[in-house]
């Protein structure tokens, strides 16, 4: 593996813990109804990590030639993303009720768990 691979794929895993620390946070400050949410930095930082996550998830998608719909893994990791992505939203603003954001929470943070797993064991079925 070249430097530039494991500087991305570095790169890639900080983001990949940043951006799921910081929506347990935000999950967190909803269930609250803390005002935290309203900070700026708040609502701007995760659209600067989650696009530098991105980033980087293509780069190694290219420099590795691995890409979904080649690889059943990486397919499973790209659904799995829109799923999260869709109950993430649903979490944090578009649920109706506390008892939705919560149920939404929830599972987009055991989506996230499954996301890991697929990546770390490169199995569509990890368990």
């Amino acid at each position: 593996m070249s430097i530039n691979y494991l500087a991305i794929k570095h790169l890639h895993l900080t983001c990949v813990g940043l951006s799921g620390s910081l929506f347990l946070l935000r999950g967190i400050w909803k269930m609250r109804d803390s005002a935290m949410l309203d900070k700026r930095w708040v609502k701007v930082l995760p659209h600067v990590i989650d696009t530098l996550l991105l980033a980087s998830a293509l780069t190694l998608a290219v420099l590795s030639g691995q890409y979904p719909f080649q690889q059943n893994w990486l397919t499973a990791k790209l659904f799995a993303l829109i799923l999260y992505i869709v109950l993430g939203t649903v979490a944090l603003k578009r649920g109706k009720t506390p008892a939705i954001r919560t149920a939404a929470f929830i599972a987009a943070v055991l989506v996230f768990a499954y996301i890991i797993s697929v990546a770390l064991s490169k199995q569509v079925i990890p368990f």
